[in-house]
């Protein structure tokens, strides 16, 4: 088992330690990877990501290697995996030097995350089920359904009090049995040894083998930013620190431009957005009347044009400016408007688009016709006997294909 450094002291940047084991490549995990006696590494755990940082056989050298993962098996032995272990050996000793930017951001994040949750409890009883902490930004999930915004913001606003009120963050350790009568906000499973407690005074007692500030002033601003229903429960999205920083700086300059697209205050933002979209949903209603109006005139005059051939019309034509949409509207004008049509129609606007459709009460199977089509463009489609559509890919052949299936019809 590794001497955990961190456990005692989160801010222990650098440590010397010897080396217990080295752990070659494999097909199955190809890098190698190093054990220490002793590491101030934090491993993947509860929540928390790793740390990483660099390994060398003394401070001076230049012979670094860098750590890129950490992880810790069951019995509590952690894993360094390495950018290159050539210069490793059995007995070596070693200077750890942890990449402290990382460090700190994972201290405020996870410290912060301690704070939130307590807020929930202690505004709304609401328990965290589940913590994660991502590169971009963390989350926790609450046992709740729904999450108000005014409850987001109360446990924000109660959250940043602590913060600013800078309360000590103690280290402590318990047996499990002790545990049981210090009013832990989750107590952890029964099977554990010696507990690690983290607190708040008077706000949060927690069991946990994760990194942490100081006191609550570290942990700098906690900034909520959305909810969203998992299965679990309710979802909060949430930065702390420097990390909030950067995300409220980005929010805001997103914010800025799309304002200034507007010509609008970027309080305003919100209504200029809410005005666009209802011209937008207004024309697009006007769009579509004014192109339905269009495909009953172009089949009005596509039927005076086309002449009946065995009892029936049948309409072929290929457009290079219209859409699949149009299309379809235009085959279902034209096989509505009189009852003995078939048309066969094809769009190369936007993505080449075929539609067979022939009026009800026709012997014809458009769905058939469709894969016959298909067989010889390619793509892929389908339909029913009255409908089908389908994306044809050697449009070279598009035409032939169309009039020989308008033969087949006609002759029929």
């Amino acid at each position: 088992m590794t001497d955990h450094l961190y456990y005692t002291d989160s801010f222990l940047y650098e440590f010397e330690a010897k080396v217990v084991d080295v752990i070659g490549s494999t097909e199955a995990e190809p890098r190698p990877s190093v054990v220490l006696d002793r590491t101030a590494f934090y491993p993947t755990s509860g929540g928390q990501v790793f740390d990483t940082g660099w390994i060398s056989p003394d401070d001076r050298s230049d012979q670094k290697a860098r750590v890129v993962e950490v992880t810790e098996t069951d019995d509590g032995t952690v894993r360094h995996f390495l950018s290159d272990a050539a210069w490793v050996e059995g007995g070596l000793r070693v200077h750890g030097a942890v990449d402290a930017n990382r460090r700190r951001d994972h201290m405020q994040q996870h410290s912060g995350q301690h704070v939130l949750s307590a807020a929930f409890v202690h505004l709304f009883n609401l328990q965290t089920v589940s913590f994660h902490m991502g590169e971009d930004y963390c989350s926790i999930d609450l046992d709740t359904k729904a999450l108000s915004r005014e409850q987001v913001e109360a446990a924000e606003q109660l959250a940043n009090e602590v913060v600013l009120e800078n309360r000590p963050v103690n280290i402590r350790f318990v047996t499990q049995e002790e545990s049981r009568s210090l009013g832990l906000r989750k107590l952890p499973p029964a099977n554990r040894g010696e507990l690690r407690l983290i607190e708040v005074p008077e706000f949060d007692l927690s069991a946990c083998g994760g990194t942490h500030v100081r006191s609550t002033g570290q942990i700098g601003c906690i900034l909520l930013r959305k909810t969203e229903k998992v299965r679990q429960g309710t979802r909060v999205e949430f930065v702390c620190g420097q990390r909030a920083v950067r995300t409220a700086r980005q929010d805001y300059s997103s914010l800025a431009e799309a304002a200034s697209l507007y010509s609008a205050q970027l309080w305003d933002l919100p209504q200029a957005i809410r005005k666009t979209q209802d011209e937008a949903r207004m024309a697009r209603r006007v769009r579509e009347q004014l192109e339905e109006e269009l495909a009953e005139q172009v089949a009005l005059r596509m039927l005076a044009e086309t002449p009946v051939v065995n009892g029936r019309k049948v309409v072929v034509k290929i457009y290079d400016d219209r859409d699949l949409s149009f299309i379809k509207l235009l085959g279902q004008k034209l096989t509505r408007l009189e009852t003995g049509v078939i048309a066969l129609l094809a769009a190369m606007r936007v993505q080449p688009a075929v539609v067979f459709v022939q009026s009800q009460g026709q012997p014809f199977d458009m769905g058939a016709f469709m894969k016959q089509a298909l067989a010889k463009l390619g793509g892929r489609g389908g339909g029913s006997k009255d409908m089908a559509q389908g994306g044809p890919q050697q449009l070279g052949e598009l035409p032939s294909v169309l009039e020989q299936l308008a033969d087949k019809i006609r002759n029929a």
